[in-house]
Formats: structure tokens, sequence, C-alpha cells
């Protein structure tokens, strides 16, 4: 990572890596995903790390996937993903060299029902406002604006403040209304990685596309890095990926 770019991490609170991750490792991952969401498909409900899309009433859709929590633990192939050294040799820069992952998610954003998830801070979900949580999405799949890509708001972390969240009826997690005027859209090619601060406002669009739209987000921390919530040998999505 140059000196310009941890800068731009720094002053703007994001950096964006495209097609940094070879295109056979891609479509093996994707390949993986294919089969999470075949499975998702015999679903009438939430199942343990699974969650549907829901209706305008709140109600889970069958069969349409919109989340897999702790995507690590269900399939331990997904792990190599957190671990590819285009990734980890980026994060190293920012957190050291001993490194772990915690909270993994993949979001397939179907076609006819790939909702978003709307403005927020990951740290709202940690309890915490800790400036050295670099939250990732990994991109498997054109991402733009179409299909529901990452919007952010830059500098938005710089305060360290936590906003209010609202929960929505007829949506997963808690929201926050933002001034859309600073955002700006994160459109990538298969294969990017974008890094960001945790306290950074983000969220993505809908998808209103034909295509799906496979990602990948989780939070990269030093090792030595301790949390009441994401204690180290007791969460069970939380994994060493490089060092110790």
């Amino acid at each position: 990572m140059t000196n310009d770019e941890k800068i731009h991490f720094r002053e703007e609170g994001y950096l964006v890596f495209p097609g940094v991750i070879p295109e056979e490792r891609v479509v093996f991952y994707r390949s993986v995903f294919d089969e999470m969401v075949e499975r998702a498909r015999k679903m009438a409900a939430a199942e343990p790390h699974w969650s549907l899309e829901l209706d305008d009433e709140g109600e889970p859709i069958p069969g349409l996937l919109h989340k897999v929590q702790g995507v690590c633990v269900v399939d331990s192939r997904i792990l190599e993903l957190a671990r590819e050294p285009a990734v980890l040799d980026r994060v190293e820069a920012l957190v050291g060299p001993e490194i772990d992952v915690f909270g993994t998610k993949f979001f397939p954003k179907l076609p006819g029902g790939g909702s978003s998830v709307y403005w927020h801070q990951d740290n709202f979900y940690f309890g915490t406002n800790s400036d050295v949580i670099v939250s990732c999405g990994i991109y498997l799949e054109t991402s733009d604006e179409a299909n529901g890509c990452l919007t952010v708001v830059p500098a938005s972390h710089l305060s360290g403040e936590i906003a209010e969240h609202e929960k929505r009826v007829n949506s997963h997690g808690s929201w926050m209304q933002v001034d859309e005027a600073r955002a700006i859209q994160v459109e990538v090619p298969p294969g990017s990685v974008v890094l960001f601060s945790a306290n950074l406002l983000h969220g993505a669009l809908d998808n209103t596309s034909e295509r799906s739209r496979y990602s990948t987000a989780w939070h990269y921390v030093p090792a030595a890095f301790v949390s009441d919530r994401f204690i180290k040998g007791e969460y069970e999505d939380r994994h060493t990926v490089r060092g110790a």
C-alpha cells in the first residue's frame, strides 16, 4: 500500500482496489456461493446463519436469500477468501502483521428482491467507536448502480461519533438518515476489494437489475484486539487469518 493510499484511508475513510483478486479464484468463490443460493431456495423461513428477504409486511419471502451471517462458519472454504494475499497485504498496512477477521457475511443481492443494507456505521453493531476496525467488502461480480453497489459518505468517520440507528419493519438491521448529497457510489468490477473504517457512513442500493451482485462483508482487526462481544476463542466467527 502506498503512502498516498494510507493518507486517503485516514482522511476519506475508505480505499478501493479494483479487480485485484485473480479471476480463477473469483470463479471458484462464486461457485461456492451458488451452492448457498441454491440451498436457500428450499427454505420457507430463516434458519441459523441464514436470513431471507422480507416483504412489505416484514415477512420472509420463501427461497429468496438475503444474507448468510457467519459465512466462514457455514463454509470454511470462504475463509480462504478472507486470507487472499491481495486482501491481507493491504489490510496489514492498516492493522499490522497479526490479523483476525470477524463477523463474516455473504450478500447475494439477487434479482427480483436483492434489498439494501441502508445507511449505517458498522461500529454501531459492535458497541464501539474504535478506529482500529477495518471493514472489508469483496465483490465477486460487477457491482454498479443498477444491481445495488456500495455507497459511502467520504470523511464521515472523522468525528468518531456513532449516530442513532432505527429499526425498519420491512428490512433487516437498524439504519439511519444521511445527507445523500455527500454520498458517492462505489462501482467496481469482479474481484474488487473495498476497505473502509467501521465508523464510516455507508450503505448499498437496492438491486433493480436482472443480475445478482455476490459480495462478502467482514471486519479485520489486530489479533490482539479485545472486545466484549467478539471474544477471541469464544466467538465462533472470529478467525486468525495472518500471524500468530
